[in-house]
C-alpha cells in the first residue's frame, strides 16, 4: 500500500538543534530538514541513524522534510501529519479489527471548540474518531505520548463529553512498530493523559494497532491489534515512584552541602535520584524551585546550578537505590555520601561531562525502568485484554 508518493532520499542524522529541525548528511553534504514531530524521540534520533527525507519545493525555507527514521532495519514513520493518511487507508481497507463496518464521512469534524480527525458512520450511527501517532516502544510494549500533550488530554475530555451525549467516539493509536503486542499510556511523562485515558476507556472505544513499513515506505498490510492492559494501567498511573533530576554546573566550584560540609564540584551535568511514596509531582516541583528551606542535600546544590529536566519513573516499587546503582555504572564520577544517608548506597548523585540525554546508555537505562520492567511483567503474566 503506497501512501507516500514522494521521491525519497536517505540521510544520516547528526543532531537536532530544536524540536522541528534536524541537521543531517545527504550523500557527503550537510543539510537541514524540517521535522514535523514535537516528540522527544530520544531513543530514535541517535547520531548516525538513517533518516528518510523528501525534497521540498524552493518556496519552503527548509530544503528537506523528514518522513521516517530507521530502527533495527525497519522504517518508523515520524511525520505526524501523515498518520491520518495511514488511518484513512486502514479504515478504507477494513483492516482495523472491530471497525470493519466503519465508513469515512469526512476528515476533520468540529464539535464546539474541539476539532477531531475523522467523522465515521457505523451502520446508522456516526462516530467521532481521534488518531494518534505512536513512536515510543521497546520490543513488545508501545506507549504514548513521549512528551506532555495537553492537546491530547483535551481531546479525550471532548470525546468523553460527546459520548455522554449519545455520540459514538473512539481513539486510534497507530503504533509504528510491527513487533509491539501491548500498548499503554506513557504515565511517567504525562500522568494527566494516562489518567484521562483510564477514565474514559469504558465510554470511548480505544484501539491501538501496529503497522509495518517496507523499505520504500509502503505499508505491507500487516496490522495487529494490541493488548491494552487496563488493570496494569490503573496500578501504575499514580503519582508516586522515583525520579532523576538533571542539573548543570557551569564552572568548577566548592559548595557547602549541609552536614556534608564544603565539597568540590566539577563543572558538568549532575544526576540526582530520589523517590516519593506520594506527591511525586510536588517533590519534583520543589527541586525546580530556588526559593525554599534547605533540607535535603540536593537543595544546597540546586541553588548553585541550572535546572535541566526531571525524569520521573512512576511506580509503586521502590527503585531509588537500583537506579542509583545503574547510574553509577555509566557516570563519569560520583559525590560520596550525597543523598544516601538513609541507605547503603555510596551516593545518589552522579556527574557527567556531557548531557546524559545525548548518551544512548543513559536513554536505554531510563527506558528500561520506564518500559522494560513493565514489558517483562506483561510478557511473563500473559496479560489478557
Amino acid at each position: 500500500m503506497q501512501i507516500i508518493k514522494d521521491e525519497l532520499k536517505t540521510a544520516v542524522f547528526r543532531k537536532r538543534p530544536n524540536r522541528f529541525v534536524v541537521e543531517c548528511t545527504i550523500g557527503k553534504r550537510p543539510a537541514s530538514a524540517y521535522l514535523p514531530n514535537p516528540g522527544r524521540l530520544w531513543e530514535l534520533l541517535v547520531p548516525g541513524c538513517r533518516l528518510y527525507v523528501r525534497r521540498n519545493s524552493p518556496s519552503v525555507r527548509m530544503p528537506y522534510t523528514v518522513l521516517a527514521v530507521e530502527k533495527e532495519g525497519k522504517p518508523i514513520l515520524l511525520h505526524t501529519h501523515m498518520t491520518n493518511d495511514v488511518a484513512e487507508t486502514l479504515l478504507k481497507r477494513k483492516l482495523i479489527p472491530g471497525w470493519e463496518d466503519a465508513e469515512i464521512v469526512r476528515r476533520e469534524a468540529a464539535f464546539g471548540e474541539s476539532r477531531f480527525d475523522f467523522l465515521l458512520r457505523r451502520g446508522r450511527q456516526e462516530m467521532v474518531l481521534e488518531v494518534k501517532n505512536c513512536t515510543l516502544f521497546r520490543d513488545r510494549l508501545a506507549m504514548f505520548p513521549d512528551a506532555v500533550t495537553r492537546r491530547g488530554s483535551r481531546h479525550l475530555r471532548g470525546l468523553y463529553r460527546l459520548a455522554g451525549e449519545g455520540i459514538q467516539t473512539g481513539v486510534l493509536f497507530v503504533v509504528q512498530w510491527p513487533r509491539a503486542e501491548y500498548f499503554m499510556p506513557e504515565h511517567h511523562t504525562d500522568l494527566e493523559f494516562a489518567q484521562n485515558l483510564l477514565k474514559v476507556h469504558d465510554t470511548v472505544d480505544i484501539k491501538a494497532v501496529s503497522v509495518r513499513w517496507n523499505g520504500d515506505l509502503s505499508l505491507d498490510g500487516t496490522v495487529r491489534e494490541l493488548i491494552i492492559p487496563w488493570e496494569k494501567i490503573a496500578k501504575e498511573a499514580k503519582d508516586s515512584g522515583s525520579y532523576i533530576v538533571i542539573l548543570y554546573l557551569d564552572r568548577d566550584a566548592r559548595i557547602e552541602i549541609g552536614e556534608l560540609g564544603t565539597i568540590p564540584f566539577r563543572k558538568g551535568y549532575y544526576l540526582y535520584t530520589g523517590s516519593a511514596k506520594r506527591g511525586l509531582t510536588k517533590r519534583i516541583e520543589r527541586h525546580q524551585r530556588l526559593r525554599k528551606n534547605l533540607f535535603w542535600h540536593i537543595d544546597y546544590l540546586r541553588g548553585k546550578t541550572s535546572f535541566c529536566k526531571a525524569l520521573p519513573v512512576r511506580t509503586s516499587e521502590d527503585l531509588e537505590c537500583a537506579i542509583a546503582a545503574d547510574l553509577r555504572k555509566i557516570a563519569d564520577w560520583s559525590v560520596k555520601g550525597f543523598g544516601s544517608s538513609d541507605c547503603r548506597c555510596e551516593s545518589h548523585l552522579f556527574g557527567m561531562e556531557n548531557d546524559p540525554v545525548q548518551l544512548p546508555a543513559f536513554i536505554r537505562m531510563l527506558y528500561d525502568y520506564r518500559m522494560g520492567r513493565i514489558e517483562r511483567e506483561l510478557t511473563h503474566a500473559g496479560t489478557p485484554r
